[in-house]
């Protein structure tokens, strides 16, 4: 395997035009120069773009790469690229390879077949894409990727890098009004930083061709739960299979290359599934290499005869893939802004970002649902192994105790720090966390970040990042603006926290999420929620979401409002393209494999009435009433489904089809699904017309 190289050192990094690259190839002004433009934002002159294109250039040849492309995000999701070579013609009929500042700064792809929710007409077809230098220039294959934002020819923002850069800012803006006023006088930028961690399942690719539903819509549509699923808890952690862990060899060494900090693989809890988490970056960087990276996963995974699987829940029962999305706040001297170190109750400053956060996520639970929301993810959320669709934040005993001591302005004794001793000699002591980990909370504080839960395993996480940072940035700003008028900083810093705590106390549960109780207690609390995207995204465009966009100048109204008909279309078409999936199985596959089968099932039972084989209870005639009952009910079913598609038709927006899906088309795909999950236990193995689930399950 040519792929594996031991040297990991001399490998991490080696396809990325990094700061050390840039540093010993680029002249020492156009170095500065192109540091000032990232760190500050400044303008990068033409004759600077200029030389930095042309060593880029030279630096991408020596690495194999001919073409050039720049890698855009767009509203589906995905990243874009359109590949344009060096070559450029000569008189003489030669080439030479060419790449000017021009090229680099700035690229007009086709936008026209990008989602735009109105933004432009499909006529319309310039769009522009810019460079981000604060995003470091990679090699895929033979081409050199620049990442860029994505803008319309008016300007409007296409993509979803745009305003990720833009909640960044904002939040290094209001943070840095915050530690100014703790005298914090060294720090000179504030970064949001991420770790998200991406679940996955890996299923045999031969396997995976034989499933319609998995090709075209990323999850099953039908399959009847297997004898043995994850109830053993077998799998979690477990040894990783041989064929397996070839695949996570050859993909950490080709992360490894792209300068993406993979860390940490293990088995997930449903069977084929798995997990990679990254070292945490900048939530820029971590953004980019998170799309990188599930791009990785399924063309690595296709080398080894396997398919991977990034939907949110590909099957009926199994556990899920979701992504956390481990979120916190660095300082550019190192310092973790949501580290309470050893007494957080004598530490003001991270009490009151914390205290921030709390108010962020209460005020903005609508927000924080509407960022992970999607026809995939509605099956994950509350399904009993993943966060529900509610919102709350576990801080965990020792913190809750601390905020509510604040709040009942009464003495915190504190928590006993204990070593943690197992009785065995030979292992050492070691200290006794002084609270555990909720696992079944959306928003968890997990000792110097929070953990959002989330997010689904194939979604970008830029969505749920912008959000996150404008409701913390919107926090800390409102905190600046009263903590700058005051005369007596400590205390004002003391109601402040007190007040705000009291105020959004309702978000804070360290229960479990998953009961019950939990529900009707978050209702009685005031908390949302919100089921359905379809019940999710009427909230999207409200005027406190729209007023908090633009007075921060993340998004326009008419660019939120865009996003929020890009998010129904894509719903809409979502549910229509798995239900007319799901007839086009049952009518060509399921029905005619099962009519087949009692066929032979009737030919059985007439040659054992020839030859006067009979019995009051014959069991193949119980199996031939049985079957042809549930074709029955199948056909009926399919009939019901097909009317309801039709119905559809009628909607007079996306809003109301949305609904439409969520109340009709929904549940009549469900009621198919149980007729034909049915019939697979009735019917002989091999007259099933595509793998079942245990034989999926276990193909890896």
């Amino acid at each position: 395997m040519d792929y594996i190289n031991k040297d990991v050192p001399k490998m991490f990094g080696n396809l990325v035009f990094n700061d050390s690259v840039m540093k010993n190839r680029l002249p020492k002004d156009i170095y500065r120069s192109l540091k000032k433009t990232i760190e500050e934002g400044t303008d990068l002159d033409i004759n600077s773009a200029n030389s930095v294109a042309s060593v880029m250039r030279d630096w991408a040849i020596e690495k194999g790469a001919t073409h050039f492309t720049h890698w855009f995000q767009p509203l589906t999701g995905i990243t874009a690229e359109k590949h344009e070579s060096f070559i450029s013609a000569q008189p003489d009929g030669t080439v030479i390879m060419e790449f000017n500042g021009n090229e680099l700064i700035k690229g007009e792809p086709d936008a026209s077949s990008f989602p735009s929710g109105g933004l432009r007409a499909t006529f319309e077809a310039r769009g522009y894409t810019a460079w981000d230098p604060t995003s470091y220039a990679f090699i895929k294959g033979r081409c050199l990727c620049i990442p860029t934002v994505f803008c319309s020819y008016c300007g409007s923002v296409l993509d979803k890098k745009t305003p990720l850069l833009r909640s960044m800012e904002q939040l290094n803006e209001q943070a840095l009004r915050i530690l100014k006023l703790f005298n914090v006088d060294n720090v000179t930028h504030v970064s949001s930083t991420v770790g998200p961690e991406q679940e996955y399942f890996l299923i045999d690719k031969k396997l995976f061709e034989q499933r319609k539903d998995l090709k075209f819509c990323g999850r099953t549509l039908f399959g009847a739960k297997p004898p043995k699923g994850q109830e053993m808890e077998d799998h979690y952690f477990g040894a990783i299979r041989p064929r397996v862990d070839a695949f996570m060899e050859e993909l950490d060494s080709e992360l490894w290359k792209l300068g993406i900090f993979a860390k940490t693989e293990h088995n997930e809890v449903a069977p084929s599934q798995h997990e990679l988490a990254p070292i945490f970056t900048t939530t820029n960087t971590s953004t980019d290499h998170n799309q990188i990276t599930m791009e990785m996963l399924k063309r690595i995974a296709e080398k080894h005869d396997l398919a991977c699987l990034l939907h949110e829940k590909p099957f009926a029962g199994i556990n899920g893939s979701g992504k956390h999305n481990n979120w916190s706040l660095s300082t550019n001297t190192g310092k973790n802004l949501l580290d309470g170190g050893k007494n957080p109750i004598t530490n003001k400053m991270f009490l009151l970002f914390l205290t921030a956060v709390i108010k962020a996520v209460d005020e903005h639970q609508d927000l924080l649902r509407i960022s992970v929301t999607s026809a995939g993810n509605d099956h994950r959320l509350g399904a009993n192994e993943a966060p529900p669709a509610i919102l709350s934040i576990f801080l965990g005993d020792e913190l809750t105790s601390i905020m509510e001591s604040i709040a009942e302005n009464r003495e915190y004794n504190g928590s006993i720090h204990t070593s943690m001793k197992t009785g065995v000699h030979a292992i050492p002591g070691f200290r006794k966390d002084t609270t555990d980990r909720n696992r079944t909370s959306p928003f968890a504080f997990t000792g110097n970040k929070f953990e959002f839960r989330m997010v689904g395993s194939g979604m970008s996480i830029a969505d749920a990042n912008i959000v996150l940072n404008t409701a913390v940035a919107d926090s800390l700003s409102q905190f600046a603006d009263i903590l700058e008028k005051t005369d007596d900083i400590q205390k004002t810093v003391d109601d402040v926290i007190k007040q705000t705590y009291i105020k959004h106390r309702r978000i804070v549960f360290n229960g479990n999420n998953y009961s019950d109780e939990w529900v009707y207690e978050a209702e009685k609390r005031g908390l949302l929620n919100l089921k359905t995207t379809a019940d999710a995204l009427s909230c999207f465009i409200s005027k406190k979401n729209i007023e908090l966009f633009e007075h921060y100048g993340i998004l326009s109204e008419i660019e939120l409002r865009s996003r929020y008909e890009i998010l129904l279309e894509n719903y809409c078409k979502t549910i229509n393209i798995e239900s007319l999936t799901m007839i086009a199985m049952a009518k060509r596959d399921i029905y005619p494999s099962v009519s087949k089968y009692l066929k032979s099932l009737t030919e059985l039972y007439s040659s054992k009435q020839s030859i006067g084989i009979t019995s009051q209870k014959d069991s193949t005639l119980t199996q031939i009433k049985l079957l042809s009952s549930l074709l029955d009910s199948l056909y009926e079913k399919i009939e019901s489904l097909e009317q309801s598609i039709l119905h559809s038709k009628d909607m007079k927006n996306n809003e109301e089809l949305s609904f439409y899906c969520k109340d009709e088309i929904i549940p009549a795909m469900n009621r198919l699904r149980a007729v034909a999950d049915e019939l697979e236990t009735q019917t002989a193995a091999s007259n099933w017309p595509f793998p079942t689930y245990g034989q999926i399950l276990y193909s890896v």
